[in-house]
């Protein structure tokens, strides 16, 4: 085992030497690239009374049924980030509003935290265009089709900070861009926990 071991090391060196030799130019760095670990997809169901709470919650069962489901994943290419967020069993041909929020789900709505923004608006809740805009926070907005289902996109040119941005919440509407409302999109129905 220890010859298969020192064999493998030597061969292994005597190919890097071989390449490093090589005159050959080295290929260029790929550009950073990254995917994070997707949730899968989870049901929708209510908060728990105490305690660690669920992955994915419900705060309004007539408009985010429980059993619904939501799921999210981002990647990461050439310093831009795309997020996705992928829903099903919600009602039928319905505007919805959702973004990326800075804090875990809570048993509460608001326990979710502000929209993550890669330029923080020194003044709360954000309503001001330059800082509560598509291209400042991720705005996942959709309508569903007949069978209640759909899928949010956005991609921005920046990267998350770490530990930053933990959770996903769907609205009641889609976002409003007016002064003096911009970034805000009705009450909280639901949050699905994400550490992106």
């Amino acid at each position: 085992m220890r010859t298969t071991v020192a064999t493998l090391a030597g061969a292994v060196l005597l190919t890097g030497g071989l390449a490093a030799c090589s005159s050959e130019p080295a290929p260029p760095s790929a550009p950073r690239t990254q995917a994070v670990q997707p949730v899968a997809e989870t049901d929708a169901v209510a908060p728990a009374a105490s305690g660690d709470q669920p992955k994915g919650i419900t705060y309004d069962v007539a408009r985010i049924p429980l059993g619904a489901k939501l799921s999210t994943g981002s990647s990461i290419a050439n310093g831009q980030t795309t997020v996705e967020l992928k829903v099903s069993g919600l009602l039928p041909n319905t505007k919805y509003g959702s973004h990326v929020h800075t804090k875990p789900c809570g048993a509460k709505p608001a326990d979710s935290g502000p929209h993550y923004q890669n330029e923080k608006d020194p003044v709360s809740p954000s309503v001001d265009p330059k800082y509560a805009n598509a291209e400042n926070e991720i705005w996942l907005d959709f309508t569903t089709d007949a069978q209640g289902a759909a899928t949010g996109t956005a991609t921005v040119k920046w990267e998350f900070r770490k530990g930053e941005a933990n959770a996903v919440v769907v609205h009641a509407a889609h976002t409003s861009t007016e002064h003096g409302k911009a970034g805000t999109a009705g009450d909280r129905l639901a949050c699905l926990t994400a550490a992106f």
